[in-house]
């Protein structure tokens, strides 16, 4: 019998999982994780350590539940226009279909996004036969709005190419803004209906700060780098991201999905490894930030563990911060 999950503790240690999507579908949560593979590998600013496979998804009857393994849902070698790199992906429900969208190399060593479906939460997946056209970069997140548009925001500095795509094409040279000038924010488009398309191109995401002037690229403990998540909280939405090279989990809110959103704080203080990537969920009666730390590994890069605790709004809308070893 598996052991209950408990908050802050890997939630399976046969595997090692990474950049958690968590969603409630069919009264249950289910967690989309990357899947790091246990082997050697060089670290380098451009990930080509975290060269995964496949996806397992996972799920929980109760949030104190053991939780399940469902196995292998999608894998490389069945999307025909993927090179390599699985990274982190997440899930939507609509059209009485589940859907899996995740990032991979072209066969250019491009990063795209695709998009597979299910008629199942827990897959598996069939991968449409070509990427999402218009679509660029990594850690797609897809927010579906209660009058059902969904759109999609993604985006990754250094090794998810975000940079490379300041021209609306891609430029192999291409570097970021200067430290003065405004932060790349996130990219985002709405869905078509059926889910496998974009209706437009993808528009850039503004964050700024309370005075209403743009987070600068050189704001390193502020500015956006990777890991979209949009969730909803009485009336705002809550932009959720990694700054990256100071390892911190930031939000900022907005009354209009598509921005401009205003900066609020820290989420989640730095974990164990490179790497932090999250989502937040609510179910039930409470909300959980889900993320990962590479303390099971003992610090290695790319073999991660996803966790989960607690997340709690103060009066005002405000998120309470987490430190992950003392909570």
């Amino acid at each position: 019998m598996t052991e209950p999950v408990k908050p802050n503790e890997p939630l399976v240690k046969h595997i090692y999982t990474a950049d958690p999507s968590a969603h409630v579908f069919e009264n249950k949560l289910y967690i989309y994780p990357s899947h790091d593979l246990d082997h050697v590998m060089e670290s380098n600013d451009n990930g080509d350590q975290y060269d995964m496979e496949d996806y397992h998804i996972l799920s929980l009857e109760d949030i104190d539940a053991p939780c399940v393994d469902h196995g292998e849902a999608l894998h490389l070698r069945s999307i025909p226009w993927a090179k390599q790199q699985l990274w982190a992906p997440d899930a939507a429900y609509k059209n009485n279909t589940y859907y899996l969208f995740f990032p991979a190399r072209d066969k250019d060593d491009i990063f795209r996004i695709g998009v597979a479906t299910s008629a199942s939460p827990s897959g598996p997946f069939t991968p449409e036969p070509d990427y999402i056209e218009g679509s660029f970069s990594i850690d797609p997140a897809v927010y579906v709005d209660e009058d059902q548009k969904a759109y999609m925001f993604f985006g990754g500095l250094w090794g998810g190419q975000l940079e490379k795509w300041q021209t609306g094409s891609y430029v192999p040279d291409a570097e970021g803004p200067a430290e003065n000038a405004p932060a790349l924010g996130p990219r985002m488009a709405e869905l078509s209906d059926d889910m496998l398309s974009l209706k437009h191109e993808p528009r850039e995401i503004s964050i700024v700060d309370e005075n209403g002037q743009p987070i600068t690229a050189g704001d390193e403990e502020r500015r956006y780098f990777e890991g979209p998540w949009v969730h909803k909280y009485n009336g705002y939405y809550y932009l959720s991201y990694s700054t990256g090279t100071t390892h911190n989990i930031v939000y900022a809110i907005s009354k209009n999905i598509e921005g401009p959103y205003v900066y609020q704080g820290k989420i989640l203080t730095p974990v164990i490894g490179w790497t932090t990537h999250h989502s937040i969920v609510q179910f039930k009666d409470k909300w959980y930030l889900f993320y990962h730390d590479s303390s099971l590994s003992g610090g290695a890069d790319n073999k991660r563990s996803v966790k989960f605790t607690e997340l709690k709004y103060n009066a005002d809308g405000t998120i309470q911060t987490i430190d992950p070893y003392n909570n």
